[in-house]
């Protein structure tokens, strides 16, 4: 269980409850600004234009992510107050996905920029490593289609067939599965690192 790391490695769980909390805070960031930039104003007027990670996920997650290493984020969104909803869907839905991409693309320039500079001692490499690492496994996570995760709701409005899937229990088993199956996270994780390595 993750929580063993904080004894046998805290640094190391300290970097990833951070970088988990930063990520998953700007990913459901992304997604309230781009839903009030089409028209839907719900994420202002429910408080969660913020930085606060409390305000998007909760202790719940926060507790959940110390004792296993897995957390989740919300954004309350009107969908019926885009302009448009089929646009407004794919677009907020995108949105975090690509902030966790950025993130990572961010931390590997930085990683790049300060190989070679004399302010290097200043900077925790395996920290920015391990942040472009987390955050691309976050962006390819989040891009499955299986609801509730962003990916579903992009591929429903491409694949409108795909829609009634999100009133099922299809989601939580087709989630519940993939994290009893270890090789998943391995996959994932290894993708990430074959990204890093060809861009480094």
């Amino acid at each position: 269980m993750f929580l063993e790391t904080l004894i046998v490695s805290p640094i190391v769980f300290l970097r990833v409850v951070i970088i988990v909390i930063i990520s998953i805070s700007l990913h459901e960031l992304a997604h309230g600004l781009v839903a009030l930039s089409q028209g839907d104003d719900t994420p202002r007027k429910q408080g969660h234009i913020t930085l606060n990670p409390l305000v998007h996920m909760g202790w719940e997650s926060l507790i959940f992510l110390c004792v296993t290493g897995i957390a989740w984020g919300k954004m309350p969104i009107n969908a019926s107050n885009f302009r448009s909803q089929r646009l407004g869907n794919i677009l907020v839905s995108t949105a975090g996905p690509l902030c966790n991409l950025v993130l990572a693309f961010l931390c590997v320039g930085l990683l790049k920029l300060l190989a070679d500079s004399t302010y290097a001692e200043f900077f925790s490499f395996q920290f920015l490593y391990m942040s472009a690492h987390i955050n691309l496994m976050l962006f390819l996570f989040n891009l499955l289609p299986i609801p509730p995760l962003d990916g579903f709701y992009i591929f429903s409005e491409i694949f409108p067939i795909l829609k009634p899937l999100q009133y099922t229990y299809f989601g939580l088993f087709a989630l519940m599965m993939l994290f009893l199956i270890p090789e998943f996270g391995d996959g994932l994780s290894a993708i990430a690192v074959f990204i890093l390595r060809t861009i480094l």
